[in-house]
């Protein structure tokens, strides 16, 4: 989520009608990365659906027959669905925001930003972002929760307090948070928007805080406006996924998607010139296209042998309207990750 430029700017959080758009999990995922052209405008028509307010959707995770995920709002929203392509709204996370957030931001009145989700072995850990605009006055936080079906009785959000904290002393900014498993079961945040960057701690897997209060803050990459990091192991390497930019300005919104790699889960990560995302390295992976304006905070679900990248864009049909994307992803030969420009059958 953008926050503020180095001047200080606080930009507001677009609260608007959202659409979610999803492609049926039928769409082929072989298809060419040519730009974007009239016919594949056109085609997106068939898999708009009405939808809800999306805007920093977390990456999208199932629970029994179900697929969920999380996003900016008040309490935490959260949606569901059954097919990726009909999404309801599910319950709140908050009804009410925890007491320690008011140590953080005195007047914070509940409104929630960028979450994400991952499935730990018998429970769901949701972090979440509470801030104070145009300060890196932040903090990222911890929900648990052994299931996400609301009819389950064990169905229950456990708040877990502050997992990491920054303030006007601090060269970094703790929101936008991003869990991730690396091959040997480590338990990882990413986090960070402007300031230095995107950051990186280890968790402790066990509960889901930080290993240890003095653990090291790695630094993975930077650039004037940067943030909403994901972390995404495929095949040899983890590929990190940032945005460039400015969001929540409808069709103004200057957001696109850039991508490095790395052997390393901690770095560093070097685009396709080889160029270190710590010095200003970042390859395009997916920007503007038409209508799809603005597209932000990635995510990747890999299912039944395919991958799918979850994304917020804002909808140039539908007067800049925060949107829900979810689209055929695919892997080079040299092992990058593309976005099909062809969305068609």
């Amino acid at each position: 989520m953008t926050q503020i430029r180095r001047t200080g700017f606080a930009l507001p959080v677009m609260a608007q009608i959202a659409v979610a758009l999803a492609a049926a999990m039928a769409m082929r995922t072989a298809m060419a990365t040519a730009d974007w052209s009239a016919g594949a405008e056109a085609r997106i028509e068939q898999f708009r659906r009405p939808g809800l307010f999306v805007h920093d959707p977390s990456t999208i995770v199932t629970c029994k027959s179900e697929y969920w995920f999380f996003s900016t709002g008040p309490g935490i929203a959260s949606r569901r669905s059954k097919d990726l392509g009909k999404w309801e709204a599910g319950p709140r996370v908050f009804s009410a925001p925890p007491a320690w957030t008011k140590s953080v931001v005195a007047d914070f009145r509940g409104y929630f930003w960028a979450p994400d989700v991952i499935c730990l072995k018998d429970r769901f850990l949701l972090y979440y972002s509470v801030s104070k605009w145009g300060k890196n006055t932040s903090a990222i936080g911890l929900a648990v929760n052994p299931t996400l079906d609301p009819a389950d009785p064990n169905c229950h959000w456990t708040d877990c307090g502050s997992v990491i904290q920054s303030s006007a002393g601090d060269n970094f900014n703790a929101i936008d948070p991003c869990v991730t498993q690396d091959v040997s079961g480590r338990l990882w945040l990413a986090f960070g928007s402007f300031w230095s960057g995107i950051k990186l701690i280890e968790l402790d897997p066990a509960t889901g805080k930080r290993i240890a209060p003095d653990s090291p803050i790695r630094s993975l990459a930077h650039h004037d406006m940067i943030e909403a990091a994901y972390v995404y192991r495929h095949g040899a390497y983890y590929y990190l996924f940032v945005n460039w930019g400015l969001c929540s300005r409808g069709v103004n919104s200057t957001y696109n998607i850039r991508v490095g790699r790395s052997p390393d889960i901690t770095g560093p990560y070097l685009d396709k010139s080889g160029v270190d995302m710590l010095r200003d390295g970042g390859s395009l992976f997916l920007g503007t296209r038409g209508s799809m304006i603005g597209p932000g905070h990635a995510g990747i679900l890999s299912e039944n042998g395919k991958d799918w990248l979850s994304c917020h864009f804002y909808d140039g049909k539908e007067n800049g309207r925060p949107t829900l994307a979810i689209l055929p992803l695919q892997w080079a030969a040299d092992g990058w990750p593309e976005v099909a420009a062809d969305l068609g059958e």
